[in-house]
C-alpha cells in the first residue's frame, strides 16, 4: 500500500497525480514525493520497525513503492553508527559518529536512492533507464536494473576510476566513457533519452532516488533512540542525500516521534569544484557553475547541481554551513582513520573529516557538541586513485 498523496515541484508548487512517469516539473525544477503523513501514523509505531527486516524498506510507509512484489531490494540500508572515540578526542568534541554507507550492497550510499528509484520503475512498467555516473551511482544502478530485469545505460566520464567502470558492466549495463564531466554526460542522457526509450535517472531529475536517501535520516534517528545529533557534516555532490535527510526530519516531526531540533547542516566540497560553497557564502540562491572542475574525490566534482536551490535553503534553515577541503586533506584523513578507527574511507567521506578538523579549530563546532559525518562509500572502490595520486603519509 502506498501513501502517497501527489508529488509536487520544489520550485513552484505544481502538483503531479502519483502514478505517471515524472522527471523534472514543467519549470525545470526538482519534482518531491508528498505522503498522507497522518495516515502513516497509525499505521506504524516505533515498536513495530524492531520486528522488521535490517534493510530501509523496515521504512515502506515513509517509501513510494504502492505493491510489495515491485520492491527491488539487494539488502541496502540499516548501516552502522560508530562512535569514532579517537578522532573525537583529537579533534576536541564530546561525540563523534560515522555512519558508514560502505556497508551498503554495491559498496556506496547510491544503493538507497537506486534501489527505490528502480523499485518504482519496476513498478510503472520502465523497460530502460540511462544515467550520467561520476563513480558509484552507475555500478549502483547497473546492480538493481539487473536484479529487476530492466536494461541499464550508463554514461561516465572517461577518468571515472576503473573500479566503478568495471562494477557497471559485470551487471550487464551498456557502459559509455565520455570526454568530459558528469555533466557532460548528463545532456548525453537528456538529448537521446526520447529517441532511445530511456528513462533519465539523472540526480534529483526523477522524484524517487530522494525518496530512498531519505532513509539515512529515518535511520539515524531510530539508532539515536529518535533524537538527532548537533552537527551532521555531508560531503556534496549533487545534493540528494543532505535534501532527502532534511524532508525525513519533517516527516518525523509531522507524525510527533521526534521533535523540532535539528541538526546543523554541513556541506563539505572540494577545493577543485565548490559551487555551493561559493554560493553559500555570497549568500544567493543558486549556484554559478563551476568551471574546470577538478578533484580525486569524483562523487564531488558536479560542476552545476539541479537541485542547488534546495540544498543552500536546508543549510540556511538548519543554520549550518558550507566548507571545501584540498586533494591533500582528503588524502591525509584516510591514512588517519585507517590508523584511527580501523576504516579505509573514500575521499568524498575522508573531506567531511577534513571539515570536521577545520571547524572545530573554528570553535564553529563546539567542545560539547555531538556529531555525525558520513563515509558514503568504500576506499576499496578508489585503489587507483590513490596510487596515482602519491603522498608522504603524515604518520
Amino acid at each position: 500500500m502506498s501513501f502517497v498523496t501527489d508529488i509536487f515541484c520544489a520550485r513552484c508548487g505544481k502538483l503531479y497525480s502519483p502514478g505517471q512517469i515524472l522527471n523534472l516539473c514543467s519549470c525545470g525544477a526538482p519534482l518531491l514525493v508528498r505522503y498522507d503523513l497522518v495516515r502513516i501514523a497509525t499505521a506504524v509505531t516505533k515498536l513495530a520497525l524492531k520486528e522488521r527486516q535490517p534493510n530501509l524498506w523496515r521504512y515502506h510507509e515513509f517509501l513510494p513503492v504502492g505493491k510489495d512484489e515491485n520492491i527491488v531490494s539487494l539488502g541496502e540500508g540499516c548501516t552502522p553508527l560508530i562512535a569514532a572515540e579517537q578522532t573525537a578526542r583529537e579533534l576536541g568534541v564530546a561525540k563523534l559518529w560515522i555512519k558508514d554507507e560502505a556497508r551498503n550492497p554495491t559498496g556506496s550510499f547510491k544503493d538507497r536512492g537506486l534501489s527505490a528509484a528502480i523499485s518504482m520503475a519496476k513498478e510503472l512498467g520502465i523497460k530502460k533507464v540511462a544515467i550520467p555516473s561520476a563513480g558509484n551511482a552507475g555500478g549502483s544502478l547497473a546492480a538493481y536494473a539487473a536484479r529487476a530485469g530492466i536494461e541499464a545505460y550508463v554514461f561516465m566520464p572517461r577518468d571515472t576510476p576503473r573500479a566503478n567502470q568495471i562494477e557497471a558492466e559485470k551487471y550487464g549495463a551498456k557502459v559509455t566513457l565520455v570526454d568530459g564531466l558528469i555533466n557532460d554526460c548528463g545532456r548525453i542522457v537528456a538529448q537521446r533519452k526520447t529517441e532511445e526509450g530511456w528513462f533519465d535517472v539523472s540526480t534529483l531529475k526523477e522524484p524517487y532516488r530522494l525518496e530512498g536517501k531519505k532513509t539515512m535520516g529515518l535511520e539515524i534517528a531510530e539508532q539515536l533512540d529518535w533524537r538527532l545529533p548537533d552537527v551532521i557534516i555531508y560531503p556534496t555532490g549533487g545534493g540528494t542525500g543532505l535534501i532527502g535527510m532534511w524532508k525525513g526530519f519533517r516527516e518525523l516531526e509531522d507524525i510527533g516521534w521526534i521533535g523540532s531540533k535539528r541538526p546543523r547542516m554541513v556541506s563539505v566540497q572540494a577545493d577543485g569544484c565548490a559551487p555551493i560553497v561559493r554560493a553559500f557564502q555570497a549568500g544567493t540562491e543558486n549556484a554559478e557553475p563551476w568551471q574546470n572542475a577538478s578533484t580525486i574525490a569524483s562523487g564531488l566534482r558536479v560542476p552545476q547541481a539541479v537541485a542547488d536551490f534546495l540544498m543552500l535553503r536546508v543549510l540556511r534553515e538548519s543554520q549550518g554551513t558550507a566548507v571545501s577541503v584540498s586533494d591533500r586533506e582528503m588524502l591525509d584523513e584516510i591514512s588517519f582513520l585507517g590508523r584511527a578507527e580501523g576504516l579505509l574511507f573514500c575521499p568524498e567521506g575522508a573531506a567531511t573529516v577534513a571539515a570536521l578538523r577545520r571547524l572545530a579549530a573554528q570553535k564553529w563546532i563546539h567542545p560539547d557538541d555531538e556529531v555525525l559525518l558520513f563515509n558514503t562509500a568504500s576506499g576499496l572502490k578508489y585503489l587507483d586513485t590513490f596510487e596515482s595520486a602519491p603522498y608522504d603519509d603524515p604518520a
